[in-house]
């Protein structure tokens, strides 16, 4: 029996249903990021001569503070530091507590059973339904958005109900669209705001809104925050936290990823309800032993300076003015976010004498090949293709550059809207 033929007959039967079981590996189906990754090195093969501009990465193209990297060298040479983290330490916490006071003036978190660190937000989100989720409940989340929301819902053999984020209702979520049926058996309710991928940002209104809704219908109400920090033109950062009742109901995960350029740190905390994050912590203790406390003691020093990311906040705000000035010259109807690294842009119908554009998806594609500019397509509520402006330059000649050159080759065609 051939190797081939016995992982056929033994280990391709083994797979947990929630991954595929006996089909797993056999869906012919590609990811769009997967696609977006081979129609960019055919692009790149087919023109050699062009060079490659990717507004698709949702990372920051420059490396963390010098000063949080000292510090990081620093603490990684003393002994101390050395064994377990766990469930984090005292000087982290404390430090996340006081920029939730100082950043966005949420009072009276404790960091001792508030307050506990991750390794970045992702695993948390992963966790957090192991908390909640029994066969059968259910996950709001909306969409468009990060995957991973309802991924583990789906793993632990919940449901999820998604509730669009449209243009009309300025990328927020209408509530009372949510069925009645599916309120009264809601477990999570997942936000995420500034909004990955619409840039939209939430108000105090709306979180209170939130509050009020989760009380009425006892659901636990996740705030994904990673982008909370990169805010536009006078819009003050704002957490969930903030408003009365929120602590109640639910808890915030903020993230040193975006709002630092910290992401392969993979350092953040969650941050609210305190059973929530005692549960959360159970949970979190039988699946990691905890973040490197050199990491943990860096990113304390980044928390207790908060005018390092206003300082990346400001370059992505003047990336964002030249890029919407440039896709409205062309004819787009592009609009500034008020947070975020994300420029969300709906798709033309069409180039003029040229192809049609049924789907974001299509759009997308025909950016990466004609223009070699690769962007993220949605087409989950709308047709939208989403620009990141965290493209790789260097100083404000070089930014400039760019768009100029995404502008000169966007203007080889005329796009019909």
């Amino acid at each position: 029996m051939t190797i081939e033929m016995y992982q056929e007959t033994y280990i391709q039967q083994q797979f947990a249903e929630r991954i595929g079981g006996a089909n797993y590996g056999k869906d012919t189906a590609i990811y769009k990021f997967e696609k977006i990754k081979r129609a960019k090195a055919a692009a790149k093969k087919e023109r050699p001569e062009l060079a490659l501009i990717d507004m698709g990465v949702g990372e920051p193209d420059d490396m963390a503070d010098s000063a949080i990297v000292v510090r990081l060298a620093e603490e990684a040479g003393k002994p101390e530091n050395r064994g377990y983290a766990d469930n984090g330490i005292a000087d982290f916490k404390i430090a996340a507590a006081r920029y939730l006071q100082e950043v966005f003036q949420v009072e009276g978190i404790d960091p001792t059973t508030e307050i506990v660190h991750s390794i970045g937000s992702k695993p948390a989100l992963a966790m957090l339904p192991t908390c909640f989720i029994n066969p059968g409940d259910i996950t709001i989340m909306t969409v468009p958005g990060y995957p991973v929301l309802g991924t583990h819902t789906h793993y632990l053999g919940g449901i999820v109900y998604t509730v669009p984020l449209t243009e009309e209702n300025h990328f927020l979520p209408d509530l009372n669209s949510i069925p009645e049926d599916v309120a009264v058996k809601a477990k999570l309710l997942y936000l995420n705001y500034p909004n990955n991928p619409t840039g939209a940002c939430a108000t105090v209104e709306f979180f209170t809104e939130v509050v009020a809704w989760a009380r009425k219908y006892n659901v636990v109400v996740i705030h994904d925050a990673p982008y909370a920090a990169l805010t536009y033109d006078g819009v003050r950062p704002l957490s969930f936290l903030s408003v009365p009742g929120a602590k109640d109901v639910g808890l915030e995960l903020h993230s040193l990823s975006k709002s630092y350029n910290m992401t392969g740190w993979r350092i953040g905390f969650v941050a609210g309800n305190p059973l929530i994050v005692k549960a959360f912590s159970d949970v979190k203790d039988n699946n990691d032993s905890g973040q490197f406390i050199a990491i943990q003691k860096a990113a304390a020093y980044g928390l207790a300076h908060p005018e390092i990311t206003e300082a990346i906040a400001a370059k992505y705000s003047r990336r964002h003015n030249l890029l919407v000035a440039a896709l409205n010259e062309l004819g787009f109807r592009a609009v500034k976010p008020k947070g975020s690294f994300f420029l969300y842009v709906a798709i033309p119908k069409g180039v003029a004498g040229g192809p049609k554009f049924e789907s974001a998806e299509d759009f997308s594609q025909y950016l990466i090949r004609e223009k070699l500019i690769s962007t993220v397509p949605w087409d989950d509520a709308g047709h939208f293709v989403r620009f990141s402006v965290t493209f790789e330059a260097h100083g404000v000649g070089e930014e400039q550059s760019v768009i100029a050159e995404i502008k000169r080759r966007l203007s080889e065609v005329k796009f019909q809207f």
